[in-house]
């Protein structure tokens, strides 16, 4: 029988990172919280079987084996808790809390009524991240010492009515904690551990931050550079990483994230379309193409699918809680 999992928030989160996703590891998505008529209008639309109710409360009452919290940051902790306390285990999107004293209250009463909770870092699972896996096993670039990893973006204006850019940091908007969770948990990722050095959190539009550049120094050896900016008129490769022996270029997203807004999915775990990046070996004024990996989000629902039943989850509360405390440390250094 099929998971039955419950959805607290039907946005852009809810909607297209996690609704089709779950589907497509075969989770029976029973339930949705949401207040607004448009979002339940898409649940209906998208799950004619579904409930869809007003309160985190009224959600828990579904009898569901998994919460999914894809609401607005603010309502991370308290929904996840909500779930927690219930006996049912959690997936928090990104970031699990907005500081790290709150990841800190949810990872905490996780242990305390030993009841599982993890987050998604869904950008583990890009094309990108699962090539610059493959490299990095292979030692094709050598000694690798250096990250450049961006989501740089070029919009002017502030978009009418988004919380992302208008909310303070303490009610849980900005890039601080909406791109920089996925530049700092592949990171962590690809080169272990590491410690914050250098920071710049500012807004120019004058809505929420909006322009970050932090650099990360790894026990590994590697410094990485994450910048995530909204308003950056020529932005830069999406990746690149350097070795003695060469750089790994990568200049683009894949195409999930456009394939599931167009309303496709990967049906049974596997995309019916190419979801790679292109990948170029540089090598001076050399330049190759290097093969990359197909993208694929739904590993991440497998993997979820596999712990429910005993099986390792696959982002850990201590990867979780690295990143909150690098975000935390990360304003306090540049408003010093």
């Amino acid at each position: 029988m099929a998971p039955r999992v419950g959805i607290a928030g039907y946005g852009l989160a809810g909607r297209y990172f996690h609704a089709p996703l779950l589907k497509a590891a075969d989770f029976e998505v029973v339930g949705a919280l949401t207040t607004k008529s448009d979002r339940k209008a898409a649940a209906i639309s998208d799950f004619p079987e579904i409930s869809v109710v007003e309160s985190i409360e009224e959600l828990l009452k579904l009898n569901l084996d998994l919460l999914v919290v894809a609401s607005a940051n603010n309502a991370h902790a308290f929904q996840a808790i909500a779930g927690l306390k219930a006996g049912v285990p959690v997936v928090v999107d990104k970031p699990m809390g907005r500081t790290l004293k709150e990841t800190k209250e949810i990872v905490d009463f996780s242990k305390q009524v030993n009841v599982p909770v993890t987050t998604y870092f869904n950008r583990k699972w890009d094309s990108d991240a699962l090539t610059i896996k493959k490299i990095i096993k292979e030692g094709t670039l050598g000694n690798i010492f250096r990250l450049d990893s961006r989501f740089e973006r070029f919009k002017p204006d502030l978009t009418p009515g988004s919380w992302r850019e208008s909310q303070t940091a303490s009610e849980g908007g900005g890039n601080l904690l909406d791109l920089q969770p996925h530049l700092v948990s592949t990171a962590l990722d690809w080169f272990g551990p590491a410690e914050l050095i250098t920071s710049s959190v500012r807004s120019i539009r004058g809505g929420s931050d909006d322009d970050i550049t932090l650099v990360l120094k790894h026990e590994s050896g590697v410094d990485s550079y994450l910048s995530a900016s909204a308003i950056n008129g020529a932005p830069g490769p999406r990746i690149r990483v350097t070795g003695d022996k060469g750089s790994l270029i990568i200049n683009d997203l894949d195409p999930q994230e456009p394939l599931l807004k167009s309303g496709k999915y990967p049906k049974g775990g596997q995309w019916s379309e190419s979801t790679k990046s292109e990948a170029f070996l540089h090598l001076g004024d050399k330049v190759i193409s290097y093969p990359s990996i197909d993208g694929n989000y739904s590993l991440f629902y497998i993997q979820v699918k596999q712990a429910l039943s005993g099986g390792v989850w696959p982002v850990t509360t201590d990867e979780a809680l690295s990143v909150a405390e690098i975000i935390d440390k990360a304003r306090e250094i540049s408003f010093r």
